[in-house]
């Protein structure tokens, strides 16, 4: 079993190439225990010609923002789910994540938005559905506002407020945390709340700040 982390670049819209970063981790070790699909090429030229195209309507919409959202995003969680399930067939366990938001449910943003997410959570029940049977769980989390770089910068200016928000190990911390959880199984094929989980599952961010959870009413 290899220490550390091993960083493989990969771009998941060719599909060559997740292929080759699978067959890399298979060379590496037999067994799988957790994937995250969070590829997502979604808020990319977000900026056309001086203008903000990313809330047009859709019939406004630039078609590269369809290939964005549901190539890079939907498509390649699928791409990567289907090599990652033979590593995981013979432990009989393992839990696949798909990252998603409120807008599978309800407008935000933008149509293509909307779909691309309820497509992941649809994706997510199907899936968890066909895996049942070998042990394995999938589900879709939805985080809260994320301290990525870009949310950051954006904070600067007045976009996000930043007193419920979440930092990227806290997703991971939820999701390590829901991975070892011996109730996994009841949770397959649904949406999970990441801050929601984090309460239940004693789980805090890494300055020691319980954020709260989202709810369709408040997201």
């Amino acid at each position: 079993m290899p220490s550390g982390i091993i960083r493989i670049p990969c771009n998941h819209v060719d599909d060559d190439q997740t292929e080759a970063a699978f067959e890399a981790v298979a060379h590496e070790v037999s067994t799988l225990d957790v994937v995250v699909n969070n590829s997502w090429g979604g808020y990319a030229q977000m900026m056309e010609d001086g203008k903000f195209t990313w809330s047009l309507p859709f019939w406004q919409q630039p078609p590269h923002r369809w290939t964005s959202m549901l190539d890079a995003g939907v498509r390649a969680a699928w791409a990567v789910s289907a090599r990652a399930v033979p590593l995981m067939l013979e432990q009989k366990r393992g839990l696949i994540v798909n990252i998603s938001v409120w807008s599978a449910q309800k407008y935000i943003g933008n149509t293509i938005y909307g779909v691309s997410k309820a497509a992941t959570d649809k994706l997510t029940a199907d899936m968890a559905h066909e895996l049942r049977p070998h042990g394995i769980s999938v589900i879709s989390l939805y985080p809260g506002l994320v301290r990525t770089e870009a949310v950051l910068e954006a904070a600067k200016f007045g976009v996000f407020k930043l007193d419920n928000s979440e930092s990227p190990e806290f997703i991971g911390r939820v999701i390590a945390a829901l991975a070892a959880d011996p109730r996994l199984a009841d949770r397959s094929g649904s949406v999970v709340v990441a801050a929601q989980a984090a309460m239940e599952l004693g789980v805090k961010d890494v300055d020691g700040k319980q954020p709260q959870p989202l709810t369709l009413e408040t997201a």
